[in-house]
């Protein structure tokens, strides 16, 4: 990489940022004027995130409305409105995300849990990782609001959610229908169409069960389609396209009421995996090119779900169910010529799957020693039937089948959670979570990995929260939380990769973690939080890129520790300011774990900051710019390897042409820096008679600049 040019962009974006800061200081921050709803709606609709309404620090909601100045790269990049969670990439843009939070390196989802409208995205025992979390058909446009837990305080939070979770909820209705086209550089090529319609009017109010009155909104049903096509920067074209279909329909109103959804999406590309870096510096592989043409590959998903609550002043409950039918089919080459030199060691990883799953929540408000308290009762049940296989290609032809297994795998939930306020200064949250999996693998090659597996684990959770007082509330956090194991993980005595005998893996692994935080707005405009946490975890599942497999191996037990500290600023004439910062130290919990020399956690990010700036100058036009900082992180577990930091700049200009007519424009990375979007240590071979080369770093790089214009048409 041009070191001198690396500086420069760094020295660029960095006196953005002190520009930003400055202006925030020369610019007296002061709440909006009662008598201005539009300034009402800047400071007050961004975020949910001020004391009194959470039980964390850590914890929060982010309005839909705040994407609307975001430019975003991909759809997953939603999820880093989130404060302190990265989104990258490292293969083709039809695959799932990496994810970075809390010095995990979460690979495709191992311990941030992601749900679209209650509905879980993460998949276990799936081909390429455990926890494989696709949120490639997340349509932004539609998010109304995105809430958000981080460490394992919330006994409603299963599976993954050991570092985080976020549950994105789509909006019921569009106030006016639209559709949105855009251009963009790399043959980028996309076209929303959505809207909504009543299906039945809304009655006037009438009497609830209890004798009060409930608003009953009626009814209404919201379609959207999204088709897009790009190529990438990429040597050899991505040719991406992809096709998301969105039904929902909708009643009643928070008293009571029903939703019913059913989404489509299909999706095939051509992927550029990482490559060896001594190749780009040298000059000897362009920084966009491939070793292998024919590595991607293509997924679709389709899903039914459904839902129904009701509310008063005594409780609620809400009843929802789901079902789903996934695929996949990837194809990988990571090491070359390594393992295979006749050949090559692309390989397969293919999977047909189908999804049920339910969750019953039972509330109830009622007096506990004197005290008001509500007392929360869960089951959530899911049930997944597996066809999973790995095969060995040469150019997307299988020759060879290494592994083949059908797998079923129940996972069940209970818990009981008690808010109970004590005093006007005091609450607290207690809650115990009991979690229970089976599984079951019939191996379909090698038979002696059939078998069966369970597994328990008992989860409490408990913390206090301390205020308000002037605006400012305190919080003390502590947990148990879990990830599960890959099924052939856990039940094969045969490792079908390497012939070997094979150590099996816990079903549950559990991890605890303790929180200490504050949150305040008693600064007029400004809301601030801080949090100081820690995170220790049985076992680390670590992304083997150099695996032959390309999937999760599970490591040594971790420990980690971290400060955050989230700030949203309003400044005068309408403008929002957002500074995330977030500091990590990530270690194995012994040394020399693994069979490796030292501590460290390769691809443990230590270092995340984003900064974010929107202003509405008019109710016509907003610009929007966003910088993010990640750190430089090691690759190796002694350290010898590492990978510089990273600062990118994004910006969106809108303007509206007239009532039902506008345009933005996004320039992604602004400033055209190199960087890698992800790193890994691994052993590789270039050809077929060269060497191999041990412990050598391969990237996948960050997309060049770019543009892209959308023409936005409401009606």
């Amino acid at each position: 990489m041009d070191l001198g040019r690396r500086n420069l962009d760094t020295a660029i974006g960095l006196c953005l940022i002190r520009v930003l800061l400055v202006a925030s200081i020369l610019t007296a921050p002061a709440r909006a004027a009662e008598t201005d709803p539009v300034d009402q709606i800047v400071v007050d609709g961004h975020r949910d995130n001020a004391a009194g309404s959470s039980d964390a620090a850590s914890q929060g909601s982010i309005d839909g409305s705040a994407l609307k100045d975001t430019p975003l790269l991909r759809p997953g990049d939603v999820l880093q409105s989130v404060p302190g969670l990265v989104v990258t990439q490292h293969s083709g843009d039809g695959k799932a995300n990496q994810y970075f939070l809390r010095g995990y390196n979460l690979d495709h989802g191992t311990d941030f849990a992601a749900r679209i409208d209650g509905v879980p995205v993460n998949m276990p025992t799936h081909a390429h990782g455990q926890g494989y979390a696709d949120l490639n058909d997340l349509i932004p446009e539609l998010v109304e609001r995105i809430d958000y837990l981080k460490g394992p305080y919330f006994a409603q939070a299963g599976d993954f959610a050991a570092a985080g979770s976020a549950d994105v909820r789509y909006r019921s209705h569009l106030e006016r229908g639209l559709a949105d086209l855009t251009l963009g550089s790399f043959g980028y090529r996309r076209a929303l169409l959505a809207g909504s319609a009543p299906l039945r009017p809304a009655p006037a109010a009438a009497a609830s069960g209890d004798g009060s009155l409930a608003a009953d909104a009626g009814a209404d049903v919201l379609g959207a389609l999204e088709l897009m096509r790009s190529d990438g920067p990429w040597a050899v074209p991505e040719g991406l396209h992809k096709i998301n279909g969105l039904l929902r329909a909708t009643g009643g109103s928070a008293a009571g009421g029903w939703s019913a959804d059913a989404a489509y999406y299909d999706a095939n590309w051509t992927g550029t995996d990482q490559v060896p870096l001594e190749l780009i510096e040298s000059g000897r592989l362009g920084r966009f090119s491939s070793l292998n043409p024919t590595d991607g590959g293509g997924t679709g998903r389709q899903v039914l779900a459904g839902e129904w609550h009701r509310s008063d002043d005594r409780g609620y409950t809400r009843v929802s169910a789901y079902a789903q039918r996934y695929r996949l089919q990837l194809y990988s080459d990571f090491t070359y010529f390594e393992l295979r030199p006749a050949t090559g060691d692309q390989f397969e990883q293919a999977e047909h799957r189908h999804i049920l799953g339910a969750q019953l929540l039972e509330g109830r408000a009622h007096r506990l020693f004197g005290n008001e308290s509500l007392s929360e009762a869960g089951l959530q049940v899911r049930r997944d039937d597996i066809r999973v296989s790995l095969l060995n290609t040469e150019a997307r032809i299988p020759f060879e089948t290494v592994s083949d297994d059908q797998v079923g795998e129940t996972e069940t939930g209970l818990y009981l959670q008690n808010a109970t306020t004590w005093a006007p200064w005091l609450r607290s949250l207690a809650g115990l979570r009991e979690q229970f999996i089976a599984m079951d693998l019939h191996a379909l090659v090698l038979a002696r990995n059939s078998g069966r597996a369970s597994g328990r684990l008992s989860l409490p959770k408990f913390s206090l929260i301390f205020g308000p007082w002037s605006g400012t509330g305190f919080f003390i956090n502590a947990g148990r939380g879990f990830h599960s194991n890959d099924a052939r993980g856990v039940i094969d005595r045969i490792d079908s990769s390497t012939g070997q005998a094979s150590k099996p893996v816990a079903a549950l692994v559990a991890s605890r973690g303790e929180e200490l935080g504050l949150r305040t707005g008693a600064i007029d405009g400004l809301q601030s939080s801080l949090a100081l946490w820690r995170l220790d975890s049985d076992s680390e599942l670590v992304y083997s890129a150099d695996s032959g497999i390309g999937s999760t191996s599970p490591n040594g037990a971790s420990r980690r520790l971290g400060v955050e500290w989230n700030n949203r600023l309003a400044l005068r004439p309408r403008v929002m300011l957002d500074a995330d910062l977030a500091w990590t130290r990530a270690r194995y919990a012994r040394d020399n774990d693994n069979g490796q020399a030292g501590n460290l956690i390769p691809n443990a990010v230590s270092r995340v900051a984003m900064i974010r700036a929107t202003a509405r100058p008019t109710e016509r036009c907003s610009a929007g710019i966003e910088t993010r900082f990640v750190g430089a992180y090691p690759l190796s577990q002694d350290g010898h390897l590492t990978t510089p930091s990273v600062l990118v700049v994004n910006l969106r200009l809108q303007r509206d042409l007239s009532p039902g007519v506008g345009i933005a424009l996004d320039l992604l990375n602004l400033f055209d820096r190199d960087y890698a979007d992800i790193a890994y240590q691994q052993d590789y071979r270039l050809s077929r008679g060269a060497a191999v080369i041990p412990a050598g770093t391969t990237v996948h790089p960050g997309e060049p600049r770019q543009l892209r214009v959308t023409l936005n048409l409401r009606f």
